[in-house]
Formats: structure tokens, C-alpha cells, sequence
């Protein structure tokens, strides 16, 4: 049986963190994420400011993305994933396969949306977002004006989109909570969406 969630977020929402502890807790469990996913420099597009369009789905090899998924689905026990015992897990979970798919543009692309069991999506108030990105490195480096100018509008823009989308359950996170708290509500919905599979 096979159960994919989505973890979605603004730029350092801390989704990978979620992802990578939720991997540890749950059985057979795998990571794709999308960053994995971005087209080299070269390729990225350049507004006329000068700014690197990287928060759009063009910056990235989206169908490469979508094949990475549709392999795992086919055999998701040859994925290389270890079955281990998760110390909470209940028997009745051991033949289920779990893929996490992490990134920052997932619910608006339309050849993944069919396959979502669950989708969350971790927000982060401007300050917040602004801050944690400005302690990370990233390559290439956030020209001045990166954040305000492409980075921010882009988050906004998309988000509204998906709110306006009546069909989508998405499950929003304050980013601003702890991970203990994140990972404790993620961890016990999961469990709960998966016992109704079982059903």
C-alpha cells in the first residue's frame, strides 16, 4: 500500500527538517525533494532587473521530478528504503510504503495533484521568512533586493493561488512553531490518515 504526502513551504519554512524527522518515526519511508530538482544557473531565467527567477516551476526539471515519483511508486521496496521498526508503529503498518515530497512549488502543478494523500503547507510571517533566509548560503548567493524583489512576491502570488483553489485540502502550518509541536501533529495526522486506508 502506498500513502504520499506533500510537505510544502515558503522559502526556509523548515520543511526539510520535517521531512527528515518524520523519515526517521514512520516505516518505509522516503524523501524527494524538489530542490534536487533545480536546473543549473545557466539555464535559469533572468528578469529585467537582473534577478535569477528560481521561485518558478521553469527554474526547475519538473518532469524529472514527476519520473522520480512514478519510479518509486512502481517499487517502492527496491527505493532502497531499509525497513526498519519505528518503536510506535502499530503491526498493522508494516506494508505500507511512505513518500514525503518536500519542496516549494508542489500544489499548483497539475500532473502531481492526483496523487497527494496529504498535503501541508508551512507558512512563515515576512519578518520571520526574511530573517531565516539571510542566515543561510545559498549558490549562487540572493543578490540585494533578491528577497523583496522575486523571492517574497513569488511566495504571495502562489499561495493566493492555491487558497483560491476550493478543490485543494491543504493542511496550513505556522512555521513559527516548534518542530516538536510541527512534527507531533504531522506524525499523529499521518497515523490517523493511514489507519483509515487500512479500514
Amino acid at each position: 500500500e502506498l500513502f504520499i504526502m506533500f510537505s510544502n513551504s515558503v522559502t526556509n519554512g523548515g520543511k526539510t527538517t520535517l521531512a527528515e524527522k518524520l523519515k526517521n518515526m514512520l516505516p518505509n519511508c522516503d524523501i524527494i525533494s524538489q530542490d534536487d530538482f533545480f536546473k543549473p544557473e545557466s539555464e535559469v531565467e533572468t528578469d529585467e532587473r537582473g534577478f535569477k527567477l528560481y521561485d518558478v516551476l521553469d527554474a526547475l526539471y519538473m518532469d524529472e521530478m514527476v519520473a522520480s515519483i512514478h519510479n518509486w511508486m512502481k517499487s517502492p521496496a527496491s527505493s532502497g528504503v531499509v525497513p526498519e521498526e519505528p518503536q510506535t508503529t502499530c503491526d498493522n503498518l508494516k506494508n505500507v510504503y511512505i513518500l514525503i515530497v518536500e519542496g516549494f512549488l508542489l500544489y499548483n502543478y497539475e500532473p502531481l495533484n492526483e496523487l497527494w494523500n496529504r498535503r501541508y503547507f508551512l507558512t512563515l510571517p515576512y519578518e520571520e521568512c526574511k530573517r531565516r533566509r539571510s542566515t543561510r548560503v545559498y549558490q549562487p548567493a540572493d543578490p540585494p533586493g533578491y528577497f523583496d524583489g522575486h523571492v517574497w512576491p513569488m511566495y504571495l502570488k502562489y499561495k493566493s493561488e492555491l487558497e483560491e483553489n476550493a478543490s485543494m485540502q491543504v493542511d496550513y502550518l505556522d512555521g513559527t512553531k516548534s518542530q516538536e509541536e510541527l512534527l507531533s501533529y504531522v506524525y499523529s495526522d499521518i497515523i490517523q490518515e493511514l489507519n483509515k486506508l487500512r479500514e
